[in-house]
C-alpha cells in the first residue's frame, strides 16, 4: 500500500483571497514504512508576502522568485503523488489550496476521499487535547528539535512519524512486503526424524456400549461406503 505524507506552506489563509502555495513536501510510505522517495517544491507565488506567513515558514519573496509558479511543477507533482492516499494533518486547509492551483493551472483536482487527516484521527483518539503536529510530537516523543520555523519537507517527514504511532506505532508486522523475504536453510524433515514409537499398551477406549451402539446405527445411515468402515 503507497501513501503519501503531505505538507504545504502558503501564503495566508485562503486561496479564493489571493493567497499562494509557496511550498510543498511529500514523504512516500510503502505498507507504512518510509521508503526514502521524497518529493520537494517551492513555488514562486507571484504576489507580496504577508509578514504573519513570513514569521511561520521564513520564506520571502526575494527567496521565492527564483523558482517556477505553480503551472510549471503540477505534472511533477501529480505524477509523484498518483492515485495513492495523502496522509495530511488538517487536510481541509492543504487540499483547499492544492486543488484551487491545479483548477487555475487547468489540471484534474484531487478528489478529497484521496486524503486522509491526521487532526481528525488525533481528535478522536484523544477528544478534548491538543493536536497540533507539536503537541503530537510531545505526546509521541517524536524529537521536532529541528522545527524552527514551518517547513513543508520536514514537517512530512515529522507527520509521518507521528502517523506512524497514530495507527499503532511502528509494529513488527509493518514490514514491507515488496522485500524479498529469506527462505528457512533447512526443513523439518531435512533437520530431523520425527520417530513415533507404539505405546506398550493400548490405552482403553472412553466409549460406552452405548455410545458405540448409538454411532453404529448413524453409521448405517450414510450409505453403502461410509468412512468409518
Amino acid at each position: 500500500m503507497r501513501e503519501i505524507v503531505l505538507d504545504t506552506e502558503t501564503t495566508g489563509l485562503d486561496p479564493f483571497s489571493g493567497h499562494r502555495l509557496v511550498e510543498i513536501g511529500c514523504v512516500e510510505l510503502l505498507n507504512h514504512m518510509p521508503t526514502g522517495n521524497t518529493y520537494h517544491q517551492y513555488i514562486n507565488p507571484r504576489r507580496d508576502m504577508p509578514q504573519e506567513a513570513f514569521d511561520v515558514h521564513g520564506l520571502g519573496i526575494d527567496f521565492l522568485s527564483k523558482y517556477p509558479e505553480f503551472d510549471k511543477i503540477a505534472d511533477a507533482f501529480l505524477d509523484f503523488i498518483g492515485d495513492a492516499k495523502l496522509v495530511i494533518h488538517n487536510a481541509s486547509f492543504d487540499m483547499k489550496f492544492l486543488n484551487a492551483e491545479l483548477e487555475w493551472a487547468d489540471r484534474t483536482k484531487i478528489p478529497l476521499d484521496q486524503a486522509t487527516d491526521t487532526l481528525d484521527m488525533a481528535r478522536r483518539k484523544f477528544p478534548g487535547a491538543q493536536n497540533s503536529l507539536d503537541a503530537l510530537c510531545r505526546r509521541f516523543g517524536v524529537d521536532n528539535s529541528a522545527r524552527e520555523k514551518h517547513g513543508a519537507l520536514l514537517d512530512s517527514e515529522i507527520l509521518a512519524e507521528v502517523y506512524l504511532e497514530l495507527i499503532g506505532g511502528r509494529q513488527p508486522t509493518l514490514i514491507d512486503a515488496s522485500a524479498p523475504q529469506q527462505k528457512p536453510t533447512q526443513t523439518l524433515t531435512q533437520s530431523a526424524e520425527i520417530k513415533v514409537k507404539p505405546r506398550a499398551t493400548q490405552l482403553p477406549s472412553l466409549l460406552s456400549d452405548e455410545e458405540r451402539a448409538a454411532h453404529s446405527e448413524f453409521v448405517k445411515t450414510l450409505g453403502d461406503k461410509p468412512l468409518w468402515t
